[in-house]
């Protein structure tokens, strides 16, 4: 199926992390994203990179070669978007910026993606995913009580705030564009995205609902019923049993429910005596055994698979929540559309596969891609 960004192309300046993660989805959706690559292509983008590069064309193009910046204007003009994620400055040093672009089509949308944002004190200075999400508090508010914080992986910062956001802002300047004709400058920054992520702790804590020691509140391991625990064959299980009603089968099913300690809930002094006859509890059954008496049910219960394990589960593969593509599991395309649907990921194509392809289809003459090729302003595979 075509998807719901059918008919939009993106130009995407090749990098890493959060902008090809933004490339993916807008191409799961069915957008074409054009990849500018660098000729002979950027040796750190492609580490672990493969599924984040899926489904796009790649035109190697040369953007130190006046020439090459000129193809890239061109491609421009037929194109409804395009995204970068440089430091901010380079892109216009480069002769390929918001001004330049959009001098050739109004209506283009041109996304930024950034750590700090194109503007303020830390704008200009390297960082990753790790120090965005320091900086807007989240990584504080990561990990067990007394002990230090935890990075998530880079998943706030890169793909969530940064990657995720980006694509939002695409979709969100592209429904502009489309009504009223202008184009626009979006700049997508991890640590605002990261900031937005975070806004309902802000907000609990405004309300006295949430506490700045991390490890102490509801939703970050503070409570008893919000955890993971170990089992005899050392796996773990995830318990959520939050409102009152799956709080109460919980312990049922784990034949805590006559311990008149549990009975209020609220009591935070008490949470690390009954965490700790939660763990007695689970520690006596196997992963497998807990499946039995809890998974399907209204606990609010889940085993903690392992990366190899997930794409297996049976839910997973009853929706189809992974691919096989490239030679192993991928995600599929997400959200799902009852009448867009989505169109197959294809896996990463080579650097410059399609350089001569797209400059014809936007117009070039043989001629001319010939002398873009023989001047390295332009590359092919």
């Amino acid at each position: 199926m075509a998807g719901p960004l059918e008919g939009f192309t993106i130009l995407e300046l090749a990098g890493i992390g959060p902008g090809p993660f933004c490339g993916m989805m807008l191409a799961d959706m069915g957008a074409t994203v054009v990849r500018i690559d660098r000729p002979g292509g950027n040796a750190g983008a492609m580490v672990g990179h493969s599924v984040l590069n899926r489904s796009r064309q790649s035109v190697a193009v040369n953007l130190k070669n006046p020439a090459g910046v000129e193809v890239v204007l061109k491609l421009c003009e037929g194109a409804d978007g395009l995204f970068e994620g440089n430091r901010p400055g380079v892109t216009e040093r480069l002769g390929v910026g918001p001004d330049d672009c959009l001098a050739r089509n109004p209506k283009l949308v041109y996304g930024r993606m950034t750590g700090w944002g194109q503007e303020g004190p830390m704008a200009h200075v390297a960082g990753h995913d790790i120090n965005y999400i320091a900086l807007a508090g989240a990584l504080h508010a990561i990990g067990r009580a007394g002990d230090k914080p935890v990075p998530p992986i880079n998943l706030i910062g890169d793909f969530g705030g940064g990657g995720m956001l980006l694509a939002y802002g695409m979709v969100c300047g592209l429904l502009r564009a489309q009504k009223t004709g202008e184009g626009d400058v979006i700049d997508a920054a991890m640590i605002d995205g990261t900031a937005a992520l975070m806004g309902m702790v802000h907000g609990s804590m405004a309300q006295g609902f949430w506490n700045d020691e991390r490890g102490t509140n509801p939703l970050d391991t503070g409570s008893h019923y919000y955890d993971t625990y170990e089992t005899a064959d050392g796996r773990w299980i995830s318990l959520g049993s939050i409102e009152p009603q799956f709080y109460s089968l919980m312990l049922d099913k784990l034949e805590l429910a006559d311990d008149p300690d549990f009975a209020n809930v609220l009591d935070k002094t008490q949470w690390p005596n009954l965490k700790k006859k939660i763990t007695d509890v689970i520690a006596t059954k196997t992963r497998d055994d807990w499946d039995e008496i809890m998974l399907g049910t209204d606990v609010c219960y889940a085993p903690v698979l392992s990366l190899e394990e997930a794409p297996h589960d049976a839910h997973n593969v009853a929706r189809g929540t992974f691919i096989d593509l490239d030679g192993g599991p991928q995600h599929a395309p997400a959200p799902r559309f009852a009448n867009a649907g989505a169109p197959d990921p294809f896996p990463q194509k080579p650097v410059g596969v399609d350089t001569v392809e797209v400059l014809a289809g936007a117009g070039f003459a043989q001629d001319e891609i010939d002398r873009l090729l023989e001047s390295g302003a332009i590359a092919t595979a």
